[in-house]
């Protein structure tokens, strides 16, 4: 049994315009990998062949050896597999701590017992503050999320998503809206998730792309280009000339 995310041989077609070509990818446990290229490559259309939010035409997609291709976006949320988004997606008059509290009743069918009010289980409580304390929000826990700065309301929504306790994280532009005097913040919340969790990171910030990443693949018209080390990305003609302009910018 091969351990992680295998992709093999995708393929997806609206029509007769081809969004992913007989892609090949590998998530193992651990990776902090980045999926780059211009607007209109198709990486968030690959983000969501992934989660199930679309059907492959073709291709096997595989989370530690079980093939997952035909289980739905939900269920492969229970298998392990969670995603961001581009914007955040928020109870907003909803405090922080009520926020986070969510996925972790849906996780532990807690949210189902109609007999125990949902504020009123010490694990649960114990288990929100913790994400708090991780996330730097503590101070925070009692805000309405339409309160706090946009960054930080990224940070409320990461909390959430590792809330479901997934093996697979697929960040989904996870600095974008965010001011640039901010974007550290992401950062650092990215270099402190677990080290066993994989991470796939899709974004345009070529400065959070080479600070986070270990490793980076390149998506032109729905094909893997190339990919490499930072280093190697960094030193492609081909890369530096069509996204990076010769420099480590978007």
């Amino acid at each position: 049994m091969s351990a992680g995310l295998e992709v093999r041989g995708l393929n997806k077609s609206f029509g007769g315009l081809k969004v992913a070509q007989n892609i090949g990818f590998d998530l193992k446990p651990g990776d902090r990998k980045a999926l780059i290229g211009p607007n209109g490559a198709g990486k968030t259309t690959f983000a969501n062949l992934i989660t199930g939010a679309l059907q492959p035409n073709s291709g096997s997609i595989r989370l530690d050896g079980a093939d997952i291709a035909n289980l739905k976006e939900s269920q492969r949320v229970k298998a392990g597999v969670a995603k961001t988004f581009q914007i955040t997606t928020l109870f907003k008059r909803m405090s922080v701590r009520e926020n986070i509290r969510l996925p972790i009743l849906e996780r532990t069918g807690k949210s189902r017992n109609g007999f125990v009010r949902a504020d009123r289980n010490p694990d649960v409580e114990r288990e929100i503050d913790e994400w708090l304390g991780q996330f730097n929000l503590s101070r925070f826990s009692e805000i309405p999320v339409q309160d706090l700065a946009y960054g930080q309301q990224r940070l409320v929504e990461l909390a959430l998503t590792l809330a479901l306790r997934p093996r697979i994280l697929i960040l989904d532009e996870p600095s974008a809206g965010v001011p640039s005097s901010d974007s550290h913040i992401i950062a650092d919340a990215i270099e402190r998730l677990p080290g066993s969790l994989s991470v796939l990171i899709i974004e345009h910030d070529m400065k959070l792309v080479f600070q986070v990443a270990s490793h980076i693949v390149v998506l032109v018209n729905g094909t893997i280009l190339t990919e490499g080390t930072p280093e190697e990305i960094s030193r492609n003609p081909q890369v530096r000339e069509l996204y990076l302009g010769g420099r480590h910018e978007a």
